[in-house]
């Protein structure tokens, strides 16, 4: 897993960040999603790294790295926080501006970092998302039937407590598809109650303080200012629930592309080869 790649921790203002790093050229930061680590990017990363220089962590509360205090609004796990971790891990490794590639709940976290940091994002590409604010002005029945699990992760202690009593079972995961190492990092991390609380509080901030900072960009009209690439996967459900996934990302950014994948929801390890091709694309581009 990572062959060729650099594991060390950094400590940033708010954060001690588990992250690995290879090769050199333009850098560009990888986002991994719920509930997975950095590791989901085990098969898209060497790839990139035959011409990037890429930089693959922990999120604050994921996998390895540290968890925050507990605050009101759940601010220590708001996007921003994390965005602004990510401001500074880049900058640590030597990096003011660099592209950044964000899945599921790290694709808000590249939102963020896109919108309070413009100049420092390059190319911005959010995968099997919607702003979460968007979300939650078209929730409806459907939305609430097959995310339910937004709800009640908002909820306090009892998702902490469902989950650990088998996490393997509510979450699922497979060694067949992730690959062995990578299975044992995410069953390591989903098996750790700290990891578990520290997963859950960024639902908790998701409906808090990220819906406000998301509303209050979306009222002032702010838009990505870099290039955006918008891909979504076939198997899992934006589509159906949304239609035009680039219908919605168009108001909050200037320059868009995108279209779908065919994979399941964890594109990053079901359709690893097409992923690897369209993100260098991208980044490379003008």
């Amino acid at each position: 897993m990572f062959a060729g790649f650099l594991e060390q921790f950094v400590t940033v203002s708010g954060a001690c960040l588990r992250v690995r790093t290879a090769s050199k050229g333009p850098p560009v930061l990888l986002l991994h999603g719920h509930p997975r680590t950095h590791a989901t990017w085990s098969r898209v990363a060497p790839i990139l790294a035959e011409h990037f220089f890429v930089v693959c962590p922990d999120l604050r509360g994921f996998g390895k790295s540290s968890k925050p205090v507990d605050m009101p609004e759940h601010a220590g796990s708001s996007k921003r926080a994390k965005a602004m971790d990510c401001i500074e891990l880049m900058r640590h490794l030597g990096h003011e501006r660099f592209s950044v590639a964000g899945h599921d709940r790290g694709s808000y976290v590249a939102l963020r970092a896109a919108l309070d940091h413009p100049a420092a994002i390059t190319r911005l590409a959010v995968l099997d998302s919607i702003p979460i604010i968007e979300h939650l002005l078209r929730c409806d029945e459907q939305f609430a039937r097959r995310w339910y699990h937004w709800f009640f992760f908002a909820q306090p202690e009892k998702p902490e407590r469902a989950i650990l009593v088998d996490p393997l079972a509510w979450y699922g995961g497979s060694p067949d598809v992730m690959g062995v190492e990578e299975f044992e990092d995410f069953r390591q991390a989903v098996t750790d109650p700290s990891t578990v609380h520290g997963m859950i509080e960024d639902y908790r901030a998701g409906l808090t303080v990220d819906r406000r900072h998301d509303e209050e960009d979306r009222q002032a009209r702010r838009r990505v200012q870099c290039p955006t690439l918008c891909l979504w996967s076939t198997k899992d459900d934006l589509e159906d629930l949304y239609g035009d996934v680039l219908a919605i990302w168009k108001p909050w950014t200037t320059l868009l592309e995108g279209g779908p994948i065919e994979s399941g929801h964890h594109m990053a390890e079901e359709a690893s080869h097409e992923l690897a091709n369209r993100l260098p694309h991208f980044f490379s581009a003008g």
